[in-house]
């Protein structure tokens, strides 16, 4: 380069070599990297009103947001989605999983796309529910979607796992099947399988939903979608082929068709999540499953539920939406590798610490 000497540049103030010039931009990777090291999972539980919409930020900043909650309503639910987006600092959502056709999981789709970039889009394959007309209307819309060439599409199958950078997903379910390989450091007998009903095979979407149990660090968190009991047995019965979890994003709402004892107490979860509505799930059989399981120290809300009235719900600072006007309050945790983590009620603005689980108890 002409007026430059090959191993050196020359400011008005210094003169540093090539060499020097290397170790500094070493450093200050490393400096990155460490501070990388640091930074939280971020979790986002949008408030769709009984649908769901989870947002995952990863310390590289990548993020996956399974489900996008209903259609209409002006488009309420993606504008709380890009929202919590927003806070996140995020300008796109790399990867968006649908984990099965239902009107509350994949009816935002076409309203998200409209506000916000999205990478990839991922599924179970085909809708196997032709004779519900809101869940054709809303497959055929996501469908449209793909077919417009704007996006990247991949189905997943049991075993798969995530190309998000900064966490670990693995895909549990899909399609109605489960996988049939433990987990490293699962397969253990689950004494909760004793005396457990034999559950009907459920006939709609539901038993198709993707489920994925995520790891980072030493925390692990499970998202089964709506994964009904009849599928939940095969991953739990008669061995446990997940492990015990931190999180548990209850299944299906907090209605009794999912979170079967066997899984909960197989999972034994420190923390239960559920995104509900007011008038759309915990039911008060699936609620008292919850709070019954084994290691559970709290159980989080995004509604107070009606049908569980002042007996099945938990107490105010633990539930993002009391009774009243709608006002889309969500819940932030916000996690680390140590298995400690902290989670946020946007309307209290109080948080919550849970220390890494000891030993005995993990």
């Amino acid at each position: 380069m002409h007026g430059m000497h090959r191993s050196a540049f020359r400011s008005h103030h210094c003169l540093i070599t090539a060499s020097e010039l290397i170790v500094i931009l070493l450093c200050l990777s490393s400096s990155g990297m460490a501070q990388g090291k640091n930074k939280p999972l971020e979790i986002y539980f949008v408030d769709v009103e009984g649908g769901q919409a989870t947002l995952f930020v990863t310390p590289v900043h990548e993020s996956l947001l399974v489900d996008t909650g209903w259609s209409g309503y002006e488009g309420r639910d993606a504008d709380r989605i890009v929202a919590a987006a927003q806070k996140a600092g995020l300008k796109k959502i790399d990867y968006v999983l649908i984990t099965h056709y239902h009107a509350d999981h994949v009816g935002g789709v076409p309203q998200l796309a409209a506000r916000i970039p999205v990478g990839t889009f991922l599924d179970h394959g085909e809708n196997r529910e032709m004779a519900n007309a809101p869940t054709v209307q809303g497959w055929q819309a996501y469908q449209k979607l793909l077919a417009s060439g704007k996006y990247k599409h991949n189905s997943l199958k049991p075993g798969d796992v995530l190309p998000i950078r900064g966490m670990s997903a693995t895909v549990v379910s899909s399609d109605g099947v489960v996988m049939q390989n433990p987990l490293p450091g699962a397969g253990q007998p689950n004494p909760g399988c004793q005396g457990e009903e034999k559950y009907a095979q459920d006939e709609t979407e539901n038993l198709r939903s993707v489920g994925i149990l995520v790891t980072f660090g030493k925390l692990r968190i499970l998202d089964l979608g709506d994964l009904t009991r009849d599928k939940e047995l095969e991953l739990m019965c008669p061995s446990n082929k997940l492990g015990k979890v931190d999180i548990y994003i209850v299944s299906h709402h907090g209605w009794y068709q999912s979170g079967s004892p066997a899984l909960l107490n197989g999972i034994s979860p420190r923390v239960a999540i559920m995104d509900n509505g007011a008038k759309k799930g915990g039911s008060p059989p699936a609620w008292d499953v919850i709070e019954k399981s084994p290691r559970l120290e709290d159980l989080w809300q995004l509604h107070f539920s009606e049908e569980g009235g002042s007996a099945h719900n938990v107490a105010a600072d633990f539930i993002a939406n009391p009774q009243g006007p709608d006002q889309g309050n969500y819940l932030e945790l916000n996690a680390y590798p140590d298995g400690s983590f902290q989670v946020l009620n946007s309307r209290t603005k109080k948080q919550k610490r849970y220390p890494p689980p000891t030993s005995a108890g993990s």
